[in-house]
């Protein structure tokens, strides 16, 4: 009888499966730290930062700043170095972070749900005034964001957010950042219900406590009673559904998110009422805390582990080990024929009117906010608020005072009837202040706005739903380059000349609600700064010569002809 064949060592050591390497998850035993951010955190609390700012860094000035609070604990507190005047975008990736530090700072003032009084907004403005060199910028994350800010007035800038009712605290970091919400929440005749008490409650119990302090990345949240705060690409989004049995709660979805991997969030099939809300996040952030890979800082986001897990086992275990009880499963949301960005005059439910105005890229001043608080009150109005598209609304106007707000605010360079090209424009921080930034933005986009608005004068009747351009300084995507009918992705190209000059790689195409998905990327298609007008309205004008009745923007980009989106 022949022998039987013997393996080698090297074939049976083969043949074994190969073990997977840990992802640094706290519930599995993984707690040494594994990369420098998570050694900081393990060092110190980042919210022990604040009490050196105010007893050390202030009095003593910025050399006196330890380089862990500088760039890593200063975020929990809304603090980033802004970036040094003069270096040009083809040097961000190359330069060490002392050297692209200013001295100065960008503070972030977190405006959950985007809600305002008109006198928390005055001295909002006011702060930019005193102290920020009249800077002030509406994100499309409903902060006021700032500029020129110096250590040594952070505790008097605080001080004043502070006794008006408003924070800075957690409004970056890996923590559980501001609360998206409906700017016209209560209000607007077509929510199924009212967010607000769920986003209260979650601040109050959770938002600058230690046990969420330390999150493997930052984790964002949207709650809205109408699908009109971008849920489809938050770490946990609540978007009101009326279900058949339950009656008005929410639907839950997970894992969404943009920057170098986009992905679009996943319904856990489940309802939840507004009295569970903050029960429920409170089990989604534990389970991204515990279970969130640490290892890698490109992999710490919810969304990752969600498309790992699947929505299924997410669910499993969040029921079984956090909320230790089933969820109801539930209906999806209805999704709106069209985006809802609140531009515009509407009436309330009470018979008032809000009155919604957009911003070029939502680029404000002190002086502008001092002055919009000014124009609300003349109108009767106490309350504004900001939204997820960089706009501003004016809340409880009375019929007769429209037309005086209306004009007051255009005055301020605030339209209520934008053209398309300004109400679909959004734009990032960009080279200006940001030390991630390859490429200018702000200025881009109202330049962009300016031109489209001649140019495309022939044709801006026939576009019923506006355009969106987001122009983003880098990958990261703060401006949602990928969800926009026409991103624009900063990069150093190649121009004609051969010359490295600032561009944009192009993403066409993308939408969220009916169009959910993100814009189609032609192969090696660039386009430099200066090209960009001309691009722009190029493929705007094809597309209104080219699409059928009804059809959206991403419905013709996905059958357009290659050469006329070039």
């Amino acid at each position: 009888m022949a022998s039987p064949t013997r393996q080698s060592p090297n074939a049976s050591r083969a043949a074994r499966p190969k073990q997977r390497r840990g992802e640094g998850q706290w519930a599995l035993g993984y707690r040494e730290p594994l990369n420098p951010n998570e050694r900081s955190k393990k060092d110190d609390s980042p919210l022990n930062a604040r009490a050196r700012i105010e007893n050390i860094y202030a009095h003593r000035g910025f050399d006196s700043i330890d380089p862990g609070d500088l760039r890593g604990r200063f975020r929990w507190f809304g603090l980033y170095t802004q970036r040094k005047p003069g270096i040009d975008g083809g040097r961000t990736a190359t330069l060490e972070p002392e050297e692209l530090d200013d001295r100065y700072f960008m503070l972030r003032v977190r405006l959950d749900g985007g809600a305002l009084t008109t006198a928390q907004l005055a001295v909002l403005g006011e702060i930019s005034q005193t102290h920020a060199r009249d800077t002030a910028d509406i994100t499309d994350r409903q902060n006021i964001q700032y500029h020129w800010i110096q250590i040594e007035d952070v505790p008097t800038i605080w001080e004043k957010l502070e006794g008006a009712g408003m924070t800075t605290m957690e409004a970056c970091g890996d923590s559980p950042r501001v609360i998206l919400g409906s700017p016209v929440a209560g209000i607007a005749a077509d929510e199924i219900i009212d967010g607000t008490p769920a986003i209260d409650e979650i601040k109050r119990r959770y938002i600058g406590k230690p046990e969420f302090a330390n999150l493997p990345r930052k984790f964002k949240t949207a709650v809205s009673g109408q699908a009109d705060v971008a849920h489809e690409i938050h770490d946990v989004a609540f978007v009101g559904v009326d279900h058949p049995e339950h009656g008005p709660g929410f639907d839950v979805w997970v894992g969404g998110g943009l920057s170098t991997n986009p992905m679009i969030g996943q319904r856990l099939g489940a309802w939840v009422p507004r009295d569970e809300v903050p029960d429920v996040w409170e089990g989604v952030i534990s389970v991204f805390r515990d279970y969130g890979y640490r290892r890698l800082r490109s992999r710490a986001r919810i969304k990752f582990l969600v498309k790992d897990w699947g929505a299924e086992k997410f669910r499993q275990v969040l029921e079984s080990e956090y909320l230790k009880r089933p969820l109801i499963d539930g209906p999806a949301p209805e999704v709106p024929p069209q985006p809802i960005d609140h531009v515009g005059v509407h009436k309330q439910t009470d018979g008032k009117f809000y009155v919604g105005a957009a911003p070029v890229a939502g680029r404000v001043s002190g002086t502008t906010l001092i002055a919009v608080a000014k124009a609300a009150e003349r109108a009767g109005s106490g309350r504004v608020r900001l939204t997820p598209q960089q706009k501003l609304v004016v809340l409880d106007v009375e019929s007769g005072d429209v037309d005086d707000l209306k004009s007051d605010l255009d005055e301020l360079g605030l339209r209520v009837e934008p053209s398309p090209w300004r109400r679909g424009v959004m734009a990032c921080t960009g080279i200006e202040f940001c030390k991630l930034a390859i490429v200018e933005t702000k200025q881009r986009a109202h330049d962009l706005v300016a031109a489209l608005e001649t140019r495309l004068a022939d044709i801006q009747s026939h576009v019923d739903t506006p355009v969106s351009v987001h122009l983003n300084g880098c990958p990261n995507s703060c401006a949602r380059v990928q969800t926009a009918d026409i991103g624009l992705k900063g990069q150093i190209v190649t121009d004609s000349d051969g010359k490295q000059v600032e561009g944009f790689q192009v993403h066409l195409g993308g939408g969220l609600g009916l169009d959910a998905g993100f814009g189609r990327k032609l192969r090696g298609h660039k386009v430099t700064a200066a090209q960009l007008i001309d691009y722009v309205e190029r493929v705007v004008r094809n597309y209104v010569e080219q699409r059928e009745d009804g059809e959206r923007f991403p419905q013709w980009v996905a059958r357009a002809d290659e050469s006329a989106l070039q």
